[in-house]
């Protein structure tokens, strides 16, 4: 899945600074649990994506099956963590964020094994980040983000630099057994925030909806110029120089390149799969699969063209949406590929979180070690660095979104008003590390250009892995307090525009029916039954245009109506279930005919779940 190289790799050539061509073996070959701070324990290896090594190899074909069967229980005990683990955070009596519980069952799941699960970087980029970063950009508001376009690239671009500027000086000089280039680099893996993470607090934190679109906007853009600054620092470490004319263009190339592959993959295989579907007819099951693998092509042309494949995915995303505004899609064929992103979206975020929970027993039996790097001997001082860096973060942040706000969200006629502390101190808050943080981390490489350790890993490894445990905890613990009657500017016109839209579709169905039906003669055997159907749609859309003026004559607010609605209509559809289920116990329905009725009263349900 994610997670292992194959037992047969060779020894570790690092011939260039690229960040993502590190793997976690030492300089004999062999895997080196130390050094990636994951303990002493044995790793365990998906072998069977390997199992045909051949001669050689020190995985035989004869030993392929029952290490592959070891390898599919492992990914199996993953999904039962997540699956476990959320129903855990459900029944709680505080409002505990699932990642939290999902990574304490990750660190309870390692304790209770003896083999340890080494994660390869580049794999787990692959596996898990294009799918979520391609469903974030599909589904973000594009006009909520190009709104507030100029504090989302305030928030993406220039905080980023901030951070890794002014964490990297103070990580140096906090430890200063860590060369400036290591701070740098420990810098840059810390400072994009996470939408898996933010969004997973956002679940049991309501954010206002306005502070949560220019959060998603920021993790979406953060993250390329992050590991972009990651890359650079790591050159800076293994070559000792640093061109910032050099480091600009590259930023340009992996950006713009990126963008443009993830438009151009997306647009060509849409249009494609548009032409197929349209010539020879529409499959539900091609276009969900097609959907599930434009993240992945959009990621792999990226970084074949040595270009951002995270940039590339999040594009790929934010075209997919555009495209899908043409509505040649069926609405099977949309229901059935939301269902399949919403599980698969659970699962990676929940994978994600029980595997970082997985690596803390592994790297607290090394603390001691890795604590002598910085001169103590005392552990409790890797908890007091942990501490320091998060108030750093936390402080910068505060700073920065303080007056990113005043020049931009809060901008508007009349006197310039100053931001409210609580916003500011709420998107401080709010700034989570995860899973970026986590995989850019482990792409640190373990040798220099001349074969020394790379300096400081094993600490940096350790210190990423506590700010992103820290950073949840502080964000479930003070955005309750923080979001509570929070003032944010109000994005005006919301209701107003969904009753428009209403009332404008309701007509266009009017204007449409009536068309059609003018249109059938009258001479025709089924005109009659053309004239019955089509009055008794007619009476429903005229019976939505109607609800909406009684509203107001009644003066009852749509809020009220929608809620006492909602609750009405689950009564009955919940009768109307039972009532079905019934008779098909006692054999008066057919067990197909059954579940054809449920299912629709299934999708009426759905209306009212949202």
């Amino acid at each position: 899945m994610v997670l292992l190289l194959p037992a047969s790799s060779k020894p570790m050539e690092f011939a260039t600074p690229h960040p993502l061509n590190t793997k976690p073996f030492n300089s004999r070959g062999t895997k080196d649990c130390r050094r990636n701070g994951l303990g002493a324990r044995p790793a365990v290896r998906l072998s069977f994506l390997w199992c045909n090594a051949g001669r050689g190899g020190d995985v035989r074909p004869c030993q392929g099956k029952a290490k592959a069967v070891q390898d599919v229980t492992l990914v199996l005990v993953l999904l039962l963590a997540v699956v476990l683990s959320g129903a855990i955070s459900r029944a709680l009596p505080w409002p505990i964020p699932v990642p939290l519980v999902q990574i304490a069952f990750g660190a309870v799941l390692s304790i209770g094994t003896r083999q340890g699960i080494t994660i390869n970087p580049d794999v787990f980029f692959l596996l898990f980040l294009p799918p979520l970063l391609f469903l974030d950009g599909w589904r973000i508001p594009k006009e909520d983000l190009l709104k507030d376009a100029s504090t989302v690239l305030e928030l993406a671009l220039g905080l980023v630099v901030f951070t890794v500027v002014g964490m990297g000086f103070f990580i140096h000089w906090l430890i200063p057994a860590m060369p400036l280039a290591v701070a740098f680099a420990l810098a840059a893996v810390l400072s994009p925030t996470d939408p898996i993470a933010v969004s997973a607090i956002a679940q049991r934190v309501p954010i206002p909806k306005r502070l949560m679109h220019i959060l998603d906007g920021e993790s979406l853009l953060n993250d390329a110029s992050g590991l972009v600054c990651l890359r650079f620092a790591i050159a800076a470490a293994l070559t000792g120089t640093f061109s910032p004319y050099d480091a600009g263009l590259t930023f340009l190339w992996l950006a713009l390149g990126g963008i443009a592959i993830g438009v151009g993959v997306t647009w060509l295989i849409t249009r494609l799969q548009d032409r197929v579907s349209g010539r020879w007819g529409e499959d539900t099951g091609s276009k969900v699969l097609v959907s599930l693998l434009i993240p992945f092509a959009a990621y792999l042309a990226a970084e074949h063209m040595q270009c951002s494949g995270i940039l590339a995915a999040v594009a790929a995303g934010l075209t997919m949406s555009l495209l899908e505004a043409s509505g040649r899609t069926r609405a099977t064929t949309r229901i059935r590929r939301n269902a399949v992103w919403d599980m698969i979206q659970f699962a990676a975020n929940g994978v994600i979180f029980v595997l970082l929970g997985e690596q803390l027993p592994g790297i607290a039996r090394a603390a001691h070690e890795t604590v002598a790097l910085t001169g103590h001997a005392e552990v409790w001082w890797l908890a007091i660095y942990i501490v320091a860096i998060n108030a750093g973060l936390a402080a910068l942040r505060f700073a920065w979104v303080w007056v990113s706000f005043r020049l931009t969200l809060f901008r508007g006629p009349g006197p310039r008003k100053s931001p409210n502390w609580r916003v500011v101190a709420a998107m401080s808050f709010a700034g989570v590390r995860g899973a970026i943080t986590l995989a850019g981390i482990l792409t640190l490489p373990l040798t220099t250009l001349d074969g020394a350790a790379f300096p400081a890993r094993d600490l940096a490894i350790l210190l990423a892995m506590g700010v992103i445990i820290t950073s949840l905890i502080v964000a479930s613990l003070g955005l309750p307090i923080l979001l509570r009657d929070l003032d944010v500017p109000a994005e005006s016109g919301a209701r107003a525009q969904e009753d428009d839209a209403r009332s404008a579709a309701a007509d266009a169905a009017l204007a449409a029916l009536s068309k059609a039906l003018d249109q059938v003669p009258e001479e025709r055997s089924d005109a009659p039954v053309y004239a019955a159907v089509g009055n008794r749609l007619a009476e429903l859309y005229q019976r939505r245009l109607d609800g909406h003026s009684q509203l107001e004559a009644l003066d009852i607010s749509r809020s009220e109506y929608e809620r006492v609605e909602k609750e009405l209509v689950l009564v009955a559809l919940r009768a109307e279930r039972a009532e079905i289920r019934q008779r098909l116990r006692t054999g008066k329905l057919k067990s197909e005919i059954a579940r054809q009725l449920i299912r629709d009263l299934d999708l009426a349900e759905m209306r009212y779940s949202r």
